[in-house]
Parts: C-alpha cells; structure tokens; sequence
C-alpha cells in the first residue's frame, strides 16, 4: 500500500467501493455526491501562478544580489523569497520539466522544525511538491540558499499535513538549497519498471492533491501519469510488465474521472469511464462511476442498466446496492411526475369518454320519448279524421 493509502487508514477513511485499487483516498462522503478537461489540465490558479513568478522574475533582475530583501513572488504578499547564498548566476536556473534536487528545511513559524529533507527529488512544475517550492524553485539559481515564507494556501492548505505534523491553514517557512537540475529521462528508452514506477507515483501524487480537494491539480498529476503509460518503448517489455502498465492505466482513467466529477465536467468524466472500459470492459469502478455520470446527466435507463451490469459482478457491494436503490427510485417518482404532467396537459380522457357516453346516452333517451310521442300524435289524428269522413258520408 502507498503513504496516500496509509494515511487515509490514519485519518480513519475507508475505500470507495472496498477494494483499494484506486479510491485509497477517497472519502465515504463521496459515495453519494459524486472535474478541468485535459487539455486544461494545469489547472486556473497554477496557470496563473506560474505566468505570475516569471513576470516577478523578469522584473527583478538582480535579487541575488540583495540578500536582505524579500521577493514577493506571486506579487500578492502571500509567497516571498529572500536569498541566503547566491548561486552561479541565472542561466543555471532550472526549467520547468526538469528533474530537480533540493535540500529542504521545513519550519512552522514559531521556528519548530518540522521536517528535513537531505535529497527531495522531484520533477519541476509537475505538481510533485506543495505550490510553495515548485514556484519558488525556479526562481533559483544552481547552489544558491533561499529563505522562503509561505501562506498555507500554497502550502498544506486547511487540512495541514499528518505525515510532516503541519496543523491545519499553518504558514510555514521554507529553507531550500539547490543542488542539481538535469532534464527528464526519455520515456521511449525507459526501463517498462522504471515507467511503471513513475506513472505510479504520479498517479499517488495526484490521489495526494484529490484528498486536499485540489481536484484540478489532481487532474494535472492524472493526466501525466496517462502520458507516461501511453507513451512509446523502444526497449524490450514483457507481457508481465505490459499488463502491470495496463493496470496502472485504468486506475489513471478511474481516478481522472473521478476528479473531473468533482469539477462537474460530466462530458469529460464519461469519457474517461468509456475509456477504462474499453480496457477492462467489467471493471467495477468505471462501471459504478459511469453510472452516476449518467444519472447527473438525466440518462436514469442508461444508468440503471450500468449499475445493475457492476452489481451482478459484484452481488455483495453495498455501495452500488444504495446507489441503485437510490437512482430506481428517483427514477420511478420522475416518471410518475410527467405522468401527471401529461395528464394535466391533455386532460382526463376517463372522464370525457365517460360524459361523453352519458350525453350520448341522455340524447338518445330524449330522442326515444320524441319519436313515440310524435307517433302517437299521428295515430289519434288519424282515427279523428276517420271519424269525421264516416260522419259526413
């Protein structure tokens, strides 16, 4: 099990639908409620922050040099940067897709130490690290020593972090050292175990940004871990290893649809579904996602006709067992409604056909009671007029 796995056991959550495979951060309160499209996949505000630090950046050419200065990074006092140790000068700055390796000190504003890390490792701007570091990195210059002060927006956010021991909406101050920067491995000529591994670890970062909610970073991290899996080999790979892909593939797509549920992007959300399915065509989580997609989309038959398909799988679920009874449900009270629509619109046939045939009924009764009466009226006047002419005669 991954630390994202092992930490939703600490904070007592539990899987989506009990087996783990993908939902390890996902909360039970995200049964019942169940996000950018990909090419969004950056995410607003990271766009913006990024375009923010290289405006900054360009504007003040020589921080460096002013080692008793604050940089305010984002230009909105929440993100400062102050320089300990000048680096080698700005062309040893690293770029956005590089591999970089920081020392990293972390601190709470009271001055408590919180967490040391010798080596982090992490890819620049790929979402591997807390907003603070992947838009102040690149602000640095190779061996240089920066201070860095941070609002807990760009950092561990309202739930703070359990496994660094950051209390929830803390400011932290950084202390980060840049040791090296090199371009990223050729994924055509990485190892299948090697890129089996990194697209695992991008898709745990992702289910990182998914339980704080960022569910547009989240995307962010789904989206390259897809890229990694999809991405061409022009080394040897084994069966073993192309299915151990696939795996890791399909709990991209779950987990990306999941996400883009959260953003209400019921389109792109169905379209991840239909992609995992077109791997793995019984694949329970894709066929449970896919039938909420389908109800938020107004598509109750379709729906039912999904979740009915994920619970015969799985006869035991009580997840999808609630959630069908739930869809039937509004389903049936939806139908009865324009049921009762139709008939306020059209009228009670029952009834008109019913007055009807009395009318007709009534009409007919008069109609009877007339013609004898008329009858009768010609027959006395006949034997009258018989009269008379015998009398005459």
């Amino acid at each position: 099990m991954d630390d994202s796995a092992s930490s939703a056991k600490k904070s007592g959550r539990t899987s989506l639908l009990d087996s783990g495979e993908d939902f390890e951060v996902l909360d039970e309160e995200d049964i019942d409620d169940e996000p950018p499209p990909l090419e969004d996949a950056d995410g607003g505000n990271r766009k913006h922050s990024i375009e923010s630090v290289k405006k900054n950046s360009d504007t003040d050419p020589d921080h460096t040099d002013q080692l008793d200065e604050w940089l305010d990074v984002l230009g909105n006092e929440q993100l400062k940067k102050k320089v300990l140790k000048a680096g080698k000068g700005r062309d040893t700055r690293p770029q956005k897709g590089q591999n970089v390796k920081i020392h990293l000190k972390t601190y709470l504003m009271d001055g408590t130490l919180v967490e040391e890390q010798s080596y982090l490792s992490f890819t620049l701007g790929d979402g591997d690290v807390i907003q603070a570091l992947d838009l102040t990195v690149m602000l640095m210059e190779m061996g240089e020593k920066a201070l860095i002060q941070t609002e807990a927006k760009y950092a561990y956010g309202d739930r703070g972090s359990l496994e660094t021991a950051v209390p929830p909406n803390a400011m932290l101050t950084l202390e980060v050292e840049l040791l090296e920067a090199t371009d990223a491995p050729d994924l055509e000529l990485l190892p299948p175990a090697e890129k089996i591994a990194l697209a695992s670890h991008k898709r745990e970062r992702g289910n990182v940004h998914y339980q704080r909610r960022d569910y547009a970073f989240a995307v962010n991290s789904y989206s390259i871990a897809l890229q990694i899996t999809e991405s061409s080999s022009k080394v040897d790979i084994s069966s073993e290893e192309e299915n151990e892909l696939m795996d890791v593939k399909v709990k991209c797509l779950n987990n990306m649809a999941a996400a883009q549920l959260k953003l209400d992007h019921y389109d792109a959300a169905l379209k991840f579904c239909v992609a995992a399915l077109s791997h793995q065509p019984d694949n329970i989580k894709a066929l449970f996602r896919m039938g909420k997609v389908l109800a938020l989309q107004g598509e109750y038959t379709d729906a039912i006709q999904t979740l009915r398909k994920a619970l015969k799988l799985e006869p035991s679920n009580k997840t999808i067992h609630a959630e069908l009874s739930k869809l039937v449900k509004k389903h049936s009270e939806q139908r009865g409604a324009e049921q009762a629509m139709y008939k306020k619109m059209l009228g009670n046939p029952t009834s008109c056909s019913s007055n009807t045939q009395k009318h007709q009924a009534k009409s007919s009764w008069g109609l009877s009671w007339k013609w004898l009466f008329g009858a009768t009226a010609v027959a006395i006047g006949g034997v009258a007029l018989s009269v008379v002419i015998a009398a005459r005669n």
